[in-house]
């Protein structure tokens, strides 16, 4: 799966769950701070990106996310290594 699909997938999840509107959200937009996903919201956009992607982000991998680039890196990096 592309990092395009993968933010194509965290996007929509943003704008259905959250109602952020689409032009807030960029790989550059911080979490928290610029979308105002706090830790309940955080746990319902990672149940979103399994059942779309099939990838259970850990815990381990959300501690140094920050923006949604970092989410991306993150499921692109794991999805890549389970295909070889």
């Amino acid at each position: 799966m592309s990092e395009e699909a993968i933010f194509e997938i965290l996007q929509k999840a943003l704008v259905e769950l959250f109602e952020i509107p689409k032009e807030k959200i960029s790989l550059q937009a911080r979490i928290y701070e610029d979308l105002d996903i706090d830790s309940i919201d955080a746990i319902d956009l990672v149940d979103y990106v399994k059942k779309q992607t099939g990838y259970k982000m850990q815990a381990n991998d959300f501690k140094e996310v920050r923006t949604l680039q970092d989410i991306v890196s993150v499921v692109a990096k794991k999805l890549e290594k389970d295909d070889i």
